[in-house]
């Protein structure tokens, strides 16, 4: 459980961070709520009674240092990280607490790596980028695949979502990744990020049961490129989408997420398929549940959970599959996540 520690939480009133605030507290945390809309802060700590607001922009480095004063970690759930990453990273640093993101965005993460990765080492920090439905879950999951293979020629991770409605922050990030790619889209292969400008494949990809063969977009490159080569020898990862979630986040007019349970949930289920092969061997870990948005909540803050009691393997800027153990962080999502692991 939380112990009481207080956690801060810079983007608090979003969607995913309103997700994130509710498991803090189930977990036994304090949550700190911050963000740059004092409005929308007040609100939500009208709605949780006895939660202490801070407002705090990017753009004043004192104002993220009194919203993490006496916290003993920050999660940042503000998109787009492009923006948001780098100064709050830096203000967890000036207050000497671990930081975890729930970044999406490939070009973030790869900067939360090249501009961060000393500093965070040499203070004995934990930066952990990337901690979510994309790219955490997916780095854990090849990473428990993997098992005592030290290295594999390709891993393959396949989204199976029966839709996709995108909140406004996966819209305004999506706008600046489009923007910082200058209209090409990018995969990785040959152990680097290539950028190209031809379109996508489109293929089949047998997912297991409920879900079956369907038809996907390959090379829908999400966060997974950037964290699980950051610690796997894997050349080739590839991500896909299947083509009715790819089509819904890329329409103007597909609606945000609509509630449908008490815990805030929309209906969408998901599948994500992990394959990971070396030499004529084939590994492969599947992962269910529902809502993308509400299950990154339980991997950030049991991400925070780990750092603060010391279950963490290093320092410095570091994917999930890198700074936990794998396979039993896994299984700490068992409430909210269905996992299969098939080595």
């Amino acid at each position: 459980m939380g112990s009481g520690h207080t956690v801060a939480v810079f983007g608090a009133y979003g969607h995913t961070g309103r997700f994130v605030v509710a498991q803090l507290l189930e977990r036994g945390f304090v949550p700190v709520l911050s963000g740059r809309d004092a409005d929308r802060l007040k609100m939500l700590a009208a709605s949780e009674s006895g939660l202490e607001a801070r407002p705090a922009s990017v753009d004043d480095p004192a104002s993220l240092d009194r919203a993490l004063a006496g916290a003993a970690a920050v999660i940042n759930c503000a998109g787009p990280f492009a923006d948001t990453a780098a100064p709050v990273i830096e203000a967890a640093l000036r207050a000497g607490i671990p930081y975890v993101d729930v970044a999406a965005e490939v070009e973030a993460n790869v900067d939360t790596f090249a501009h961060f990765t000393d500093r965070a080492r040499d203070a004995g920090a934990v930066i952990v980028p990337a901690m979510a439905f994309y790219g955490g879950l997916g780095d854990l999951l090849a990473t428990a695949t993997m098992g005592d293979w030290t290295t594999a020629d390709e891993a393959h991770i396949a989204y199976g979502l029966s839709n996709w409605h995108p909140t406004a922050g996966t819209r305004a990030a999506g706008a600046v990744s489009r923007q910082r790619r200058g209209g090409r889209r990018v995969r990785y292969t040959n152990g680097q990020l290539e950028y190209r400008h031809d379109d996508p494949p489109t293929l089949d990809w047998p997912f297991p049961d409920p879900l079956g063969t369907r038809a996907v977009i390959g090379e829908f490159t999400m966060a997974d490129v950037v964290t699980i080569p950051s610690h796997l020898s894997i050349p080739e990862v590839r991500t896909y989408m299947t083509v009715e979630a790819a089509r819904d986040v890329l329409a103007p007019d597909t609606p945000t997420p609509a509630t449908v349970d008490e815990h805030g949930r929309s209906a969408q289920t998901f599948l994500v398929d992990v394959v990971v092969r070396s030499g004529g061997m084939e590994r492969r870990a599947v992962a269910r549940g529902q809502d993308i948005y509400a299950v990154t909540a339980p991997l950030a803050v049991e991400a925070v959970a780990r750092i603060l009691t010391g279950r963490t393997r290093t320092v410095g800027v570091a994917s999930a599959g890198a700074v936990f153990d794998a396979p039993d962080f896994l299984r700490a999502l068992s409430p909210h996540i269905s996992i299969d692991l098939r080595q």
